[in-house]
């Protein structure tokens, strides 16, 4: 294990002291931060296949891979020169293009499940997005959402368990309002009968269960045999929305989710 707290990082340190200057907590994205872990951030130049370098020219196994998206690694050869290609030929037109199609249509032969496609620029958008059609759809706002998942930093999603007997959510970070946590129940993931209970006392307010099918916010835990068929035998029952956030998973598990 390294100890970002003992080595000399020289370049990476100056760099994020200048990035505290000019950038909110000196990262795009507070996880960047090591606030939890201590030391400075690392500020990455390269990589390649499995690794990473940073400025200072250390070499680190990269077992994050841009927290799921890239599941061929870091810049393989052939996607790399796809992208060069395509760049040439244009970077955004702001117009729908043949290759959106060609690719939505690939998701669906891929994924059965699924009838059409919308894609947007972020995990958070596409959460968001569910979240909006679950409740324009049943005509309800409460989403039941897991302590410990992630589902990007909108602010329906940024809620804890509330003390005491109570389901519904506070907020959990500065400036997200209480009408917003209002709308999320937090129920314990793996744990079927805490997901019946707060169904049971909302269930004619739930828009949607929004849930990692394998939780890799707070480390990669799967799930229990039988939980995931019983949300959706759950959600059957009361004409709720079950949402499956799989921003992080994606393509990497055996297709048995896709499949509820």
């Amino acid at each position: 294990m390294i100890s970002y707290g003992v080595m000399s990082q020289t370049s990476s340190a100056r760099l994020y002291a200048h990035a505290q200057r000019v950038i909110p907590g000196g990262v795009n994205s507070p996880v960047r931060a090591f606030g939890s872990v201590g030391g400075t951030p690392p500020f990455i130049d390269r990589a390649r296949g499995s690794r990473l370098w940073d400025v200072d020219g250390r070499s680190y196994i990269d077992y994050v891979m841009s927290w799921g998206p890239l599941i061929h690694g870091h810049a393989p050869p052939g996607l790399t020169k796809a992208l060069r290609k395509a760049a040439q030929r244009g970077t955004s037109f702001g117009a729908p293009t043949a290759v959106e199609v060609e690719l939505a249509r690939l998701v669906c032969r891929l994924v059965p499940s699924i009838d059409r496609v919308r894609f947007v620029n972020s995990g958070k958008e596409a959460t968001m997005s569910a979240i909006r059609v679950a409740r324009a759809s049943t005509g309800h706002d409460t989403i039941i959402k897991f302590a410990g998942c992630y589902h990007g930093h909108g602010d329906s999603f940024l809620v804890q368990a509330g003390s005491g007997a109570t389901t519904l959510g506070v907020p959990t970070s500065p400036g997200v309002s209480r009408s917003h946590a209002a709308n999320t129940a937090i129920a314990n993931y793996n744990d079927l009968e805490s997901v019946k209970k707060v169904a049971r006392k909302h269930r004619h307010k739930i828009a949607a269960i929004i849930v990692e099918p394998i939780a890799g916010n707070m480390g990669v835990v799967p799930p229990a045999p039988g939980f995931l068929k019983g949300l959706r035998a759950l959600c059957d029952r009361y004409g709720i929305v079950l949402i499956f956030d799989e921003v992080i998973s994606g393509f990497r598990p055996q297709k048995a989710a896709r499949k509820l």
